[in-house]
């Protein structure tokens, strides 16, 4: 068990406290084929629902995507995505009074998602996919998640290899970091991310989290997101060998077991699926932390 740093990010009307107690970040993922959901909450009515209850069930931070980053997955078009997030956000920014992320690569969807009402940038390339998204976010000053990930979602799994998962994917980050201040981003509104199950074994995910604590040289909040990915499902596999499916209960369990894993040894920011089961297991994970 780790001391976490503490910090104090601060942008427009919002404000995160980091450290003292775990945010969460709930998911909504606005694609037909996503791993987790099943395109559960393609259509807007049903994400802008979906959005609603996460943050009555706690959730600190919205996170609106509407590109699937499974492994092996095709993009999508720019208007295709904005079609998808911005009548979400649009909907979502004026009733909720917790900050809403928008989970893209692409520039100009991030702009226009910033302009409906999103408020923080998180892009699981770390801003080198689309040069001008370092431009987008020094513009509107908003909060930033750059995450690490070997290759793209259609070859990111293909063979994966690191001389040491954690001290690769800390150095990679801390260019990141540093490119990021070149490009006129405050650094006090960066958080990082390990990148579990992006470009990574299951041996790398498990590493990750037992050595998060590592990434705290950084000085940068530390965001984690585990939550129902395959690495989970592989190891509860039962005796037949068949793997759980995502929506199963023991996944949800199995991604609490990581969520703790990953607060007790630093993270700030937990990336979730179900909000109201972490949050009751974030608040026992504090205190014992806290006590």
């Amino acid at each position: 068990m780790v001391v976490r740093k503490r910090y104090n990010l601060r942008w427009g009307t919002h404000r995160l406290e980091l450290g003292e107690k775990t945010r969460i970040m709930g998911v909504i993922n606005i694609t037909p084929d996503s791993f987790s959901d099943g395109g559960e909450y393609f259509s807007s009515d049903r994400a802008i629902s979906h959005g609603v209850k996460l943050a009555r069930e706690g959730a600190d931070i919205i996170d609106v995507g509407g590109e699937s980053t499974r492994p092996f997955s095709e993009g999508v078009s720019l208007e295709e995505e904005l079609n998808r997030v911005i009548p979400v956000i649009e909907n979502l920014a004026g009733g909720l009074p917790v900050p809403i992320s928008i989970d893209t690569t692409k520039s100009e969807v991030a702009r226009r998602a910033l302009k409906a009402g999103a408020s923080i940038i998180n892009d699981i390339s770390a801003l080198r996919q689309d040069p001008g998204m370092a431009r987008v976010a020094a513009e509107f000053q908003v909060p930033v998640i750059v995450m690490h990930m070997l290759g793209s979602p259609k070859n990111m799994q293909v063979s994966p290899s690191y001389d040491d998962v954690v001290t690769d994917c800390r150095n990679f980050l801390q260019q990141c970091v540093q490119h990021a201040t070149a490009q006129g981003i405050d650094r006090s509104k960066l958080i990082i991310d390990p990148g579990i199950g992006f470009g990574k074994t299951f041996g790398h995910n498990l590493t990750l989290l037992r050595r998060l604590s590592e990434f705290q040289h950084l000085d940068i909040p530390i965001l984690v997101g585990t939550s129902r990915k395959a690495f989970i499902r592989d190891l509860l596999r039962s005796d037949n060998d068949e793997a759980p499916q995502p929506q199963d209960a023991v996944v949800e369990t199995g991604s609490q077991a990581t969520v703790c894993a990953a607060v007790l040894n630093g993270a700030h920011v937990v990336r979730v699926h179900d909000v109201a089961n972490t949050r009751a297991t974030v608040n026992i994970v504090d205190a014992i932390v806290n006590a």
